[in-house]
């Protein structure tokens, strides 16, 4: 550190002549104190995740209920995943549905907390740009997994409300299966473009992100380049998979409360009449 007490001395960083600070002895001051602390502005292959900007000395106590509820996640997720593996009349589609929820929220709760915590306990805020784009990845690909398989619990309460008799002809354990694998799929063909088309952007000097983990439009937003595509696109995709899910879900739940009124308007609604007591001769 001896390069950095030199360069911190006032003698050292003026010059003799003018008795100014020029800007080409200011650099030559600065670069051994910035390479000394591994904050060189020409490093674009790191990030720099803040946390909660303005709470940064309360860190340690927001860690409390944040790691309580993470634990709290995991038990009840991996029980629901434990208590339907073990029990076989459950192997059914609605608690394989609820299987893929509870995996859903693993992966999205463990994709930010264990980050988060590192920089809470331990002030670990640089993250690779490599790992802040696969975060990113793996958060909305679950996002829009979790969203899918709500509309197909709700396309499964439909056929069980409105055609009870050929439930177990249509929704079998193998078709949820195979309806889990489509939404997966096509999380991934949705989000992996988002994800390519981030790693594209050049970042300059602006390397630091205010939140716990890297969210997509947030890294966007610290490029130097031209971001026109990816805010279009991140924009659509949010539209069409919000929207059509929203659209589908609204749908099968009005399906459904029209099948019930007209069950309940198909009821006799008069009392029944008694018949008369024979009267005794």
């Amino acid at each position: 550190m001896v390069f950095v007490a030199k360069c911190l001395t006032p003698s050292l960083c003026f010059s003799p002549f003018t008795g100014t600070l020029s800007i080409s002895e200011l650099d030559q001051c600065l670069d051994p104190l910035m390479e000394a602390f591994n904050l060189t502005s020409s490093d674009t292959s790191t990030f720099i995740l803040n946390g909660i900007p303005g709470l940064e000395s309360a860190h340690v106590w927001i860690s409390i209920p944040f790691s309580l509820f993470y634990i709290i996640s995991l038990l009840g997720n991996f029980t629901v995943l434990f208590v339907v593996g073990k029990e076989e009349t459950l192997h059914k589609p609605m608690f394989l549905l609820l299987c893929m929820l509870a995996l859903t929220d693993i992966g999205q709760s463990t994709c930010i907390a264990p980050k988060a915590l590192s920089i809470f306990w331990f002030r670990s805020k640089v993250i690779t740009v490599d790992g802040c784009l696969t975060q990113i990845f793996f958060l909305y690909v679950l996002g829009a997994t979790h969203s899918a398989v709500l509309v197909t619990m709700a396309f499964n309460r439909y056929v069980a409300i409105c055609k009870p008799l050929r439930y177990a002809t249509i929704l079998t354990n193998t078709r949820i299966a195979k309806l889990g694998l489509v939404c997966l799929i096509g999380a991934v063909l949705c989000v992996l473009p988002m994800t390519l088309l981030l790693r594209r952007l050049p970042f300059c000097t602006n390397h630091i992100i205010p939140h716990t983990y890297c969210e997509h439009i947030v890294v966007v937003k610290i490029s130097c380049g031209d971001t026109t595509v990816n805010r279009m696109y991140s924009l659509v995709i949010t539209l069409v998979i919000n929207a059509s899910d929203l659209i589908l879900i609204g749908l099968s739940y009005g399906l459904i409360i029209r099948a019930v009124l007209r069950i309940s308007s198909k009821k006799p609604t008069g009392k029944p009449s008694t018949p008369a007591h024979p009267t005794s001769v």
